[in-house]
């Protein structure tokens, strides 16, 4: 039994990370502390100073956890992880897990390529960006391929020079086929280098180059070329347009400011490389009703930094944050260099602060509404699901389904939402091993036992290796299963449950004649449902969605079973040696009738196995060979 007073007499003096759980062992708070002892005892301290929210959170703590780390810096780091991991109830939650494109220069190559890249690594390329716009990015490579015509390909150069043709780009001219020495290394770094100072913003040198192109090839009279150089012209100009000057320091920086409304909140950034304007885009903050404007925009650096590879030399803000020093310290490890964070006060900065926070406003009035149907088909929809089945709290839901065909090939599937939406990443197929024929329950038994004692055989070896984080998503269990059926498919869920000593609810979705959710099979009782409610509508959702992924795995099986080969029976014929018939005789009947000496005439057989060709082709057939 977890007591809570005498555990909090234990909390060492130290820096580190504390994990609020509720009855169900579900994360619902994970925060830092400079010092553990004095920052979790004040939330079982005098409740008069708290906000709502911190009320209801502690209300819900059943029991908490902490880790130590050596220094503050280690356990906002930590902190970031857990909340990206857990996405627990009582903390701010940005909703919007973006990453951003990024063009990549792979200068330390021989032949330098330019490349789309999502991820920024510590290599010695060279990166770009990022940019709010994959399609952009992609016409930006595109431009920079028919203007300066580098590779796109893998091949390791110079040392694969000549062994191979030219790719098609080199046919399009696209390409100058470094591939083939038909440009040499210096020439082509010239080109490379040329590239840079393009995506640096230095747009003379190729506005220049490309106009006296096409004066060139109009003069000639080559009016095509001419078309094609007077496009690419247009192409670099649009380009110029879309990235405007917002400063002539050539900075890096990135301009932050949210408007709010009650419990929800957007925050639009403005990225600016190179003193230029390269895009913008905003987020999505919950759970900020109580929270103070500097606690809000310190949520929103720890978990947007935490994903983003690139960190900007400034970073303006419109709110001082809360733990500044220690922030700046973390994103300066981050990036290897001094970051600054700033609010400022007034000139053009403070300007572009203030224009951050006008689109902000103007976003979270525009989608207000539809900020507001959208919880109420997700978040509102679990909360009218758990009231009506009377659970404190609904986050997770796992689904399950079987399919087969008359117990052909049968296969179970799990899906999972989080929040009321998919979460995709977490799905699971299983492959029914041990039953044989018609048996739903029987499969049901089987998938439901695989994927607990997954869950379970996980989170033994994170406690006996002493790990902080989940190995994979079985250790993460639901605060709802829900059954694709009524009275027995829940008995089988609860049986698996009870057999492995696990708490967690149960609901079965009843169907009625046209296979659609008539009602909720929970607790022995089949419960009417509002077909008109944001809940009904969940569980709909999660009812296709279930039968949707079952059926797509049967079907993609059934189309691997119809492709098996007849000569895959046979001993001691693997995939080299069934290509090698398969080109020899070019079908099977001219197999079928082959004699050994034939056989022995096709590459890779030999005596043994031709004999096994000839042999199986003329065995007496059974009711079973038949099938």
């Amino acid at each position: 039994m977890f007591n809570i007073q005498e555990e909090l007499k234990l909390l060492p003096d130290k820096p580190g990370v504390y994990i609020m759980r509720d009855k169900s062992d579900s994360i619902i708070y994970v925060g830092k502390a400079v010092i553990l002892k004095n920052r979790v005892k004040q939330y079982f301290q005098s409740s008069r100073n708290h906000t709502p929210k911190i009320k209801q959170m502690v209300e819900n703590i059943d029991h908490f956890e902490y880790i130590v780390t050596d220094s503050e810096v280690e356990a906002l780091v930590l902190e970031c992880n857990l909340i990206k991991e857990h996405r627990p109830r009582y903390n701010t939650m940005l909703m919007d897990d973006k990453t951003y494109p990024y063009i990549r220069i792979t200068v330390n190559e021989a032949y330098p390529r330019v490349l789309f890249s999502r991820e920024m690594k510590r290599d010695k390329s060279k990166y770009f960006g990022p940019y709010t716009s994959s399609t952009a990015v992609k016409d930006i490579l595109e431009l920079l391929r028919k203007i300066y015509k580098i590779r796109t390909c893998n091949r390791n150069l110079p040392k694969d020079i000549g062994k191979e043709r030219p790719c098609l780009y080199y046919y399009l001219g696209q390409c100058d086929a470094p591939c083939q020495g038909f440009i040499s290394q210096e020439e082509y770094r010239n080109n490379i280098d040329q590239v840079i100072e393009f995506l640096n913003g230095d747009y003379s040198p190729v506005v220049k180059m490309l106009e006296k192109r096409m004066n060139e090839a109009a003069e000639r009279m080559e009016y095509e070329k001419a078309a094609t150089n007077r496009d690419l012209l247009n192409s670099v100009r649009q380009i110029m347009n879309k990235q405007k000057i917002t400063n002539t320091d050539q900075e890096d920086r990135d301009i932050i400011a949210f408007a709010r409304n009650k419990d929800e909140a957007v925050v639009q950034t403005f990225f600016i490389r190179g003193g230029k304007l390269i895009g913008r885009d905003h987020f999505y903050l919950t759970g900020v009703e109580d929270e103070t404007d500097s606690r809000v925009i310190t949520s929103f650096i720890k978990q947007f930094y935490a994903g983003t590879p690139y960190i900007p030399k400034e970073i303006f803000l419109d709110a001082e944050p809360e733990e500044e020093e220690v922030l700046t310290q973390w994103l300066t490890n981050k990036r290897g260099n001094r970051v600054y964070l700033m609010v400022p006060k007034r000139g053009k900065k403070e300007k572009l602060v203030e224009l951050a926070k006008k689109n902000a406003l103007l976003i979270l009035t525009k989608d207000a509404e539809k900020l507001k149907r959208e919880e109420a088909r997700t978040t509102g929809a679990l909360k009218e699901l758990a009231d009506y089945l009377d659970i404190p709290h609904i986050s997770r839901i796992e689904a399950f389904d079987i399919s087969n065909t008359s117990g052909f090939e049968t296969v179970g599937s799990m899906v999972v939402f989080e929040q009321g939406k998919a979460k995709k990443s977490d799905y699971r197929k299983f492959k029914i091993k041990t039953v044989q024929g018609q048996d739903d329950y029987g499969a049901l038994y089987e998938m439901l036992m695989r994927r607990f004692m997954h869950g379970i055989r996980e989170l033994e070896e994170i406690k006996e290796k002493k790990l902080d984080a989940a190995l994979g998503s079985f250790t993460k269990y639901p605060d709802l299963i829900l059954m694709d059926g009524g009275k027995g498919q829940v008995n089988i869920a609860l049986q698996v449950l009870e057999e492995l000593k696990l708490d967690i609810e149960v609901c079965g979705m009843v169907k009625d004649d046209n296979h659609r959710t008539r009602g909720l099979y929970y607790r022995n009782k089949e419960l009417p449902i509002d077909k008109s409610s944001e809940m009904f509508k969940l569980i709909t959702r999660i009812q296709d969605e279930t039968h949707r992924f079952a059926i797509e795995y049967h079907r993609s099986l059934r189309k691997k079973r119809q492709v098996h080969s007849i000569l895959d029976d046979i001993k001691g014929i693997g995939p080299t040696r069934r290509k090698a018939l398969m080109k020899h005789f070019e079908s099977i009947e001219a197999i079928r009738e082959a004699e050994i000496d034939e056989l022995l005439k096709v590459p890779t057989m030999n005596k043994a196995s031709a004999t096994e060709v000839y042999n199986f082709f003329r065995k007496p057939k059974t009711n079973k060979d038949l099938l």
